[in-house]
């Protein structure tokens, strides 16, 4: 019997990176998971690989009409949602305040902010508050504690879902919901070395360079986190192992960034 056994979880931004793996992940623990994401082959993909336990989905979650789908596949197939894995996320264009557009910021809000909004906000609402269960799971960045030069965006993005984090956990706690927010530091996905290959070339020096300097910073000094080793934290504050603990915000991060 795993942790999630008879249980039913939701997880965007499924289709690459930390998505898939958190689903597959879930499933081994027992639950039925909904996977979503906009482009739906790569989801499909992943669903197929974790088989019957797993259902993939269509949706852009920054819409409300596809947030609700989304749930509604949940609930027709399997009548609860349980966990709430609000992973989906971009990180926008690059540009420094001066020359930040208000579609870079508006788009960057709108899937990184937003959605977990929406998202939190149906399966509260159609799912948890009756059943006086439930818990989701939020996802920042360390870019939200400290900031990242040319990235006033997407750190003030990340720096908000903390805080929304804390008002859903007060505002739900009290109906059996708990809320908490992952903040990962640097994750070795495809994301991550595309980032390392263009500012390595924008700064005209080697990947190689670029990846040590940045992970200089960490305690854990040149020790990266794997999409493994976030999903861990991440099922673990999804789990009734965590029973007691929600509003928190706690770093995946190797030690970069140490609060309190």
């Amino acid at each position: 019997m795993g942790r999630f056994t008879g249980k039913v979880a939701i997880v965007t931004g499924a289709s690459t990176g930390l998505g898939p793996v958190m689903a597959r992940m879930l499933a081994e623990e027992g639950a039925r998971v909904v996977m979503a994401a906009r482009r739906i082959a790569l989801v499909e993909e992943a669903a197929a690989r974790i088989g019957e336990a797993a259902v993939a989905v269509q949706a852009d979650v920054t819409q409300e009409a596809d947030v609700a789908a989304m749930v509604d596949v949940a609930m027709d197939r399997w009548g609860q949602v349980d966990v709430m894995m609000n992973n989906a996320a971009v990180p926008g264009k690059d540009l420094y305040i001066w020359e930040q557009t208000l579609e870079n910021w508006n788009a960057t809000f709108a899937v990184d902010v937003t959605a977990a909004m929406l998202c939190s906000r149906e399966v509260i609402r159609r799912s948890m508050l009756e059943r006086r269960t439930g818990s989701i799971v939020n996802f920042s960045s360390t870019a939200g504690w400290n900031g990242l030069p040319r990235k006033s965006h997407y750190s003030a993005a990340k720096a908000s879902v903390r805080v929304l984090t804390k008002v859903v956990a007060q505002e739900a706690g009290p109906h059996g919901i708990r809320c908490n927010c992952l903040v990962p530091g640097q994750i070795e996905t495809d994301l991550l070395k595309n980032w390392f290959a263009r500012t390595a070339q924008e700064e005209g020096i080697s990947v190689e360079e670029k990846r040590a300097a940045v992970l200089s910073g960490v305690a854990l000094t040149g020790v990266i986190s794997t999409p493994e080793d976030v999903a861990k934290m991440a099922l673990f504050l999804a789990s009734d192992d965590a029973r007691t603990i929600t509003g928190q915000s706690i770093n995946v991060d190797a030690g970069g960034v140490m609060i309190g």
